[in-house]
């Protein structure tokens, strides 16, 4: 097998806690559903075991290991929290991470009840994740940059979703009104850079968890404000960024316009999985849709 084949089962995340930290190896270990760069144990009932498995290299986990630590304690929702390293063996040739567990169901395979409330929440972890980043804080090489400088992507998207013409000529005015938008003049500031239903936690009809910071870069923020549309139910759009308080009209059209790409993004995951294809998630589908129609209603 190739590393990519390697079957992940309870035995051997036992048999590597085992050989690497002993004292965790007699938790109860359960498999999570979902995730495709790496694939989650539970550990008990506060841990989390963190496979790598389709992610090409290690340094999604290692930014995780050495920045969540220093973002954790100032943000406002439980985040995942690396508590053990554990390195390539001979079993697992990749990186694996214990961390902490983020309790609650993942938004797309939820719903929001509270309206006003998720708004207000989302609001306030984005306000206080969104600070200066330190100048040796990671930058993305496939996100981040400025909507003119991924149109090739917005374009490969909207063409493999291909909705019908009227809606497609709506997207591209969402999007070229983006394109059209400034630039982020202020400082780079930390951004999760992967705000999407799988990614967010809710518990009580509301958001209570942020998940998954292996795309964490400094930039725009944009990119993370995008999930005002792509999580939030219908109406909400206005509230968040009167909570929110820090975003210009330029940034609120980029971000509009990424929040665009980033549904396009999750209908065309629905339809790989309708097809069978790798990485498909079929449930996304109505996921996508319903976040592009609040993009182009801009509620």
């Amino acid at each position: 097998m190739t590393d990519t084949e390697i079957e992940i089962t309870a035995d051997l995340v036992r048999d590597l806690l085992q050989e690497q930290h002993p004292d965790l190896a007699g938790l109860a270990i359960r498999e999570v559903t979902g995730g495709w760069g790496n694939q989650m144990w539970r550990l008990g009932d506060e841990l989390a075991v963190r496979m790598q498995r389709m992610d090409p290299t290690p340094q999604l986990q290692l930014k995780e290991r050495r920045w969540l630590p220093v973002l954790a304690p100032r943000l406002p929702l439980p985040v995942p929290i690396p508590v053990r390293f554990g390195e390539p063996s001979e079993r697992f040739p990749k990186l694996w991470t214990v961390m902490t567990w983020v309790p609650g169901e993942p938004l797309d395979h939820a719903s929001i009840r509270r309206d006003d409330h998720a708004a207000d929440t989302l609001a306030a972890f984005l306000r206080a994740l969104h600070v200066e980043a330190p100048a040796e804080a990671p930058i993305a090489t496939d996100r981040g940059a400025h909507p003119r400088n991924c149109t090739s992507g917005f374009e490969n998207f909207l063409q493999a979703v291909a909705p019908d013409d009227r809606i497609a000529a709506d997207v591209r005015a969402v999007w070229d009104d983006a394109v059209d938008a400034d630039e982020w003049k202020g400082p780079r500031v930390w951004v999760h850079g992967d705000l999407h239903p799988a990614n967010v936690v809710v518990s009580d009809g509301t958001l209570s968890g942020i998940v998954d910071f292996g795309e964490l870069f400094a930039g725009d923020p944009a990119w993370d404000l995008a999930a005002a549309w792509v999580l939030l139910p219908a109406g909400s759009v206005s509230r968040f960024f009167d909570m929110y308080a820090h975003a210009d009209e330029a940034t609120i059209r980029r971000a509009r316009g990424l929040a665009a790409v980033k549904s396009l993004f999750l209908m065309l995951m629905g339809q790989n999985g309708d097809r069978g294809l790798p990485g498909g998630k079929p449930h996304w589908g109505p996921v996508g849709r319903a976040a592009l129609d609040r993009v182009l209603k801009g509620v």
